[in-house]
């Protein structure tokens, strides 16, 4: 049986990683600066760790939410003080996607309505509801379709509003920055508005924290950087540091119920730890503050280069938007100077997704390889 033919491969095979260098089955090291989709978050094979699932590994790697799991409750307490959202609970699943099925399925129990707000150019996942409120057709099938989502553009308040008025919708799900879409974001001020109109209208506010949470935009979540409450945030990508991990912030002022929401993976041992490891070196590290620093270093060297027409997103969940598309130069950062880097729906940006403990140094080879490839 061969694999299903819908990933387009580059021609590299891994088989070891350390930090940001990762080394494929002919020797060769190339320099990661994508992460994967954002998921090595503190470096590949980080000692600590490592240490900590193997050490989980010789007690117990699973078992199911039928049992007690004092993991779960130490990760809940230290995720909520890591993340100064202590009024939230928590509800592990298995990734992104699954995360925004379970916030928007909690916001139509909820509110007992079925509608959806999302956003123009938005990405939320590939599942039922998530791949609905995601702005592409391609990969949305009929009984996805079944779904009632409205796309609005980003800081559209005249759009939004009317929207809104409606008064058909459970949720409004939104990126602070986003991913696939090309890291356009909503305005300070747009964000709150959209706050605002959630409160009036008794809608869920679910921030899409998925990719840009766990200290990658500078602060923990990167609506954060908005001064919003959101009712739900989902999580998952650089919480597990890749260990497949994800899970919803619950606000308390939703009440829980047995069966309301389940999974057969999430919460288990080895989810627990991956999370916690990565929690710990986060804080030890001051991984959330490298970043936004390194932003600041970014910023100042695209001064350099006069074919950066732009540089967009924030921490280091950052692109470069060229003048022209940018396959062709990933290509060649591949396969001439051996550096990883992100696409998007943006076909003019380069995206740049490095684990957090990232150096100065390690962006500025990141540089010196774009220069080596530009006219």
């Amino acid at each position: 049986m061969k694999p299903f033919d819908v990933y387009p491969l580059y021609d590299v095979t891994p088989i070891s990683a350390k930090g940001i260098e990762v080394i494929d089955n002919k020797g060769q090291k190339y320099l990661d600066f994508y992460g994967g989709h954002a998921v090595i978050s503190i470096g590949h094979s980080h000692p600590h760790y490592v240490k900590r699932m193997t050490e989980q590994l010789e007690h117990i790697a699973f078992y199911s939410n039928s049992i007690k799991n004092p993991l779960q409750v130490e990760l809940g307490k230290k995720l909520g003080i890591a993340s100064n959202c202590d009024d939230y609970q928590l509800f592990m699943c298995s990734s992104g996607a699954e995360a925004n099925e379970n916030a928007l399925k909690m916001a139509s129990f909820h509110t007992g309505k079925s509608g959806v707000i999302a956003f123009k150019n938005s990405f939320h996942g590939r599942t039922s509801a998530a791949v609905a409120t995601t702005d592409n057709p391609k990969i949305n099938a009929p009984i996805n379709q079944q779904q009632k989502v409205d796309f609005v553009p980003l800081n559209d308040y005249e759009a939004f509003e009317k929207t809104i008025a409606t008064n058909k919708h459970c949720a409004v799900i939104l990126e602070a920055i986003q991913g696939v879409g090309g890291l356009d974001e909503p305005t300070t001020e747009f964000y709150q508005f959209i706050a605002q109109k959630c409160e009036e209208h008794q809608v869920v506010l679910i921030a899409d924290e998925v990719q840009s949470g766990f200290g990658r935009s500078g602060k923990f979540f990167a609506f954060q950087h908005h001064g919003v409450k959101p009712g739900i945030i989902s999580i998952a990508k650089g919480m597990g540091n890749g260990f497949p991990v994800g899970g919803v912030l619950i606000h308390n002022s939703f009440a829980p119920s047995y069966g309301l929401l389940g999974t057969t993976f999430g919460g288990n041992h080895l989810a627990c730890v991956a999370t916690l490891a990565v929690l710990q070196v986060l804080e030890k590290e001051n991984l959330e503050e490298n970043a936004a620093k390194l932003e600041n270093h970014f910023r100042a060297i695209t001064k350099t280069i006069p074919q950066v027409k732009r540089v967009k997103g924030r921490g280091l969940m950052l692109g470069l938007e060229f003048d022209f598309e940018v396959a062709d130069l990933r290509k060649k950062l591949i396969y001439n100077q051996h550096v990883f880097t992100g696409g998007s729906a943006n076909k003019k940006l380069l995206r740049f997704l490095p684990a957090l403990n990232i150096t100065k140094e390690q962006i500025n080879m990141f540089f010196a390889a774009i220069k080596a490839e530009l006219p």
